[in-house]
């Protein structure tokens, strides 16, 4: 029984990061982000045409479809006034991915956190509620560490940080598009260089948070 509370510490410890990380990339997927960083001072505008409200309007049924059970035909089937597709096959099959990475990532947020909560249940009931408290510690404070490096990669270079990024969760160069292309138009860089920055700045303070407050002395001491 000793052997898989310590197994269950560990696992917390490395859970704690997924968890937060991907806690603040779900809250990226709230319209309230969207409304917000569209109406942050100096957000580009788009040099071919969309107003803010055209923009609201697009960006919020992508951000649907990425959590809806919606097949493709969801975005394919939306048109511009002249009938003209809205998006072409490029951006569509990187939707497609899009959709899917957040499909999994979700799983395992929630698969992740479910655990984390049952260990606690146990570690309440039983006799290592301090082991418990111990492992979110260390696993808020592994989680400072990453957003750390994270930072620092994105200070070297976000260019570099946002391709390795690309590269990591979508094959091929789906991802690539033309600066015409309406998911550029809904989502240019700076909107992705804010997002990393609210993902890991959510993520760091958890990680502070948790780190700090789940540390305790030990009963014995």
């Amino acid at each position: 029984m000793n052997g898989i509370k310590q197994v269950l510490q560990w696992l917390i410890v490395v859970l704690v990061p997924v968890v937060l990380a991907l806690g603040a990339v779900r809250f990226l997927l709230t319209p309230l982000f969207v409304q917000i960083e569209y109406r942050t001072p100096n957000f580009p505008e788009d040099p071919y045409g969309f107003t803010f409200e055209e923009r609201l309007k697009w960006s919020e049924i992508a951000r649907e479809y990425l959590l809806n059970r919606a097949g493709i035909e969801f975005l394919g089937d939306l048109t511009f006034e002249d009938g003209s597709a809205l998006y072409n096959e490029r951006e569509l099959r990187h939707m497609l991915d899009v959709k899917n990475v957040v499909r999994a990532a979700m799983w395992v947020l929630y698969s992740s956190l479910i655990v984390i909560l049952l260990a606690g249940v146990w570690a309440n009931q039983g006799d290592w509620w301090w082991e418990y408290r111990q492992a979110l510690s260390r696993g808020g404070w592994l989680t400072v560490a990453l957003i750390g490096a994270m930072i620092v990669a994105m200070i070297l270079s976000f260019n570099w940080f946002f391709v390795a990024f690309h590269r990591v969760f979508f094959e091929g160069e789906t991802w690539i598009f033309r600066y015409s292309d309406t998911l550029i138009r809904l989502f240019p860089v700076r909107f992705w260089r804010d997002a990393f920055i609210t993902v890991g700045g959510i993520t760091l303070l958890g990680g502070v948070l948790l780190g700090y407050f789940s540390q305790n002395r030990h009963p014995t001491a």
